[in-house]
């Protein structure tokens, strides 16, 4: 007998945020125009409206800030790390205090659903800070030395997947080790930092330690560029992160670089696979597949293929796809017209060379950007929907034999930044993990975040290492 029950909708208020129609960049500690007064328009993804105007820095502007953050490095580099750690706790706190508020602004301004904002970002982005307020006063026990030191001024480049989360992961250890920040957050997704700048302010943060410059690639490529920035943060594309890196080569600036990936999320015939299977979706279709440990690529054990991929194609069909500010969303907006562009592109591509494409029954909104939850059979090695980043709720399905075959077709990648395991035993699973070239490997599940937790890649997925105590190093003169 089918349920009596009936889908409603949840919609979460928008009222709890307040979008100002224009904003300034964050310089020392105000609010001011670029100089040459551009401004360009943030638009919320899911129903293509414009949410606010904001300034576009130019060379002149981001200089200011480069300036602003040196001046105020001489002061906060030399408070005790305890002094330091209050200003990250009160932080913490205020993000916890208006997490709401945020949260709905990020799912506004990005397009992802209300309930990954709420129950994954902004609880993490408080735990960085805490985490990092944590290390402030017990730098010296860290490992790196006696008495380790600031670098200076740290330009940070942030993409518009996680941009609040991203934020935290860059400026939490920057300015518990003594730096000052000058943060360029994506330019489909500038609010959310705009937001922080006033949270900075809230909790008293001396002026220029935090400076926020928005506006496009030049931008980015003005802060990467200045001569004074002492080091060099990016999570992004793996093109624009070799593109960084030719421009550092040759200067004393520190780099780390968190770019692509195309995840191998591995499934052996004795994995639990009703737990799989929701590690599968969480893998792919959180955020829409924008996630660059993304376990887009899905290697399953021949004899369960069959039953897995039932399964699989019975839970997509029970996703929600729609507004994201919905509580009851599992699938919310393509975050922008280019980057769906790009989506479509490449699986209009897969479809071409072969491979079996397969949707649940899907209505998609007339406005704003929408792509379908999509999965791939029949894929080889070769095909493009196995090897290149799409970025996107796309999941190729390829199979294996056994686990040599498993490893062997997991690191056929030029990436190296994620991975899944899942196995009931612990001893194949702690072997196979020893053999994949990932950076992150998951046991049982993909996609849990801590903190405490190193993250970063090998190959054209990157180096360095953000998060844990390895985070703090790329912040430090060891």
């Amino acid at each position: 007998m089918a349920s009596a029950f009936e889908y409603a909708p949840a919609p979460e208020s928008r009222s709890v945020v307040d979008i100002a129609p224009s904003y300034g960049l964050f310089i020392d500690g105000e609010f001011t125009e670029a100089a040459d007064g551009k401004v360009f328009k943030s638009v919320s993804p899911s129903t293509e409206e414009v949410l606010s105007e904001v300034a576009q820095a130019g060379a002149e502007d981001v200089d200011r800030a480069v300036k602003a953050a040196r001046k105020a490095f001489e002061k906060w580099s030399a408070l005790p790390g305890a002094e330091r750690a209050k200003y990250l706790f009160r932080i913490a706190r205020i993000i916890q205090e208006r997490s709401r508020e945020l949260a709905v602004l990020e799912t506004l301004d990005n397009g992802k659903p209300i309930k990954e904002t709420r129950d994954a970002d902004l609880p993490l982005v408080a735990a960085h800070f805490f985490y990092y307020a944590g290390w402030a006063d017990k730098l010296d026990h860290a490992g790196f030395g006696a008495d380790p030191r600031p670098l200076g001024v740290a330009g940070q480049v942030i993409p518009w997947n996680f941009p609040l989360l991203m934020l935290a992961w860059k400026i939490a250890p920057a300015l518990a080790t003594g730096n000052t920040v000058v943060l360029k957050p994506a330019e489909t997704t500038p609010l959310s930092a705009l937001f922080f700048a006033d949270i900075c302010r809230q909790a008293g943060l001396p002026k220029g330690v935090v400076n926020i410059v928005t506006g496009d690639g030049r931008t980015g490529a003005a802060l990467v560029a200045h001569p004074d920035v002492n080091k060099v943060a990016f999570t992004g594309s793996t093109a624009v992160g070799k593109e960084i890196a030719r421009t550092v080569a040759g200067t004393a600036k520190k780099l780390t670089l968190e770019l692509g990936g195309k995840g191998a999320n591995i499934v052996f015939d004795d994995a639990p696979l009703d737990q799989a299977v929701e590690g599968i979706v969480n893998g792919i279709f959180f955020n829409q597949g924008q996630v660059c440990c993304a376990g887009s690529r899905l290697l399953v054990q021949e004899s369960v293929q069959e039953e897995l991929l039932d399964a699989l194609k019975r839970r997509l069909s029970t996703l929600r796809l729609g507004d994201p500010l919905d509580k009851n969303t599992d699938i919310g907006a393509i975050n922008s017209a280019e980057q769906l562009a790009r989506i479509t592109a490449l699986a209009e591509r897969g479809e071409a060379e072969g491979a079996e494409r397969w949707s649940p029954a899907c209505e998609l909104p007339a406005s704003g950007y929408w792509f379908a939850p999509t999965l791939f059979t029949n894929v080889t090695q070769a095909h493009t929907i196995a090897r290149e980043e799409i970025f996107g709720p796309v999941l190729s399905v390829l199979t294996f034999r056994t686990p040599d075959e498993a490893v062997a077709k997991a690191n056929n990648t030029q990436y190296g930044l994620s991975a899944g395991i899942w196995s009931e035993k612990g001893s194949r699973i702690l072997a196979v993990a020893n053999k994949l070239r990932a950076g992150v490997v998951w046991s049982n599940t993909f996609n849990k975040f801590d903190p405490t937790s190193p993250f970063g890649g090998y190959k054209e997925s990157g180096f360095g290492r953000e998060g844990g105590r390895h985070g703090l190093e790329a912040y430090l003169d060891v």
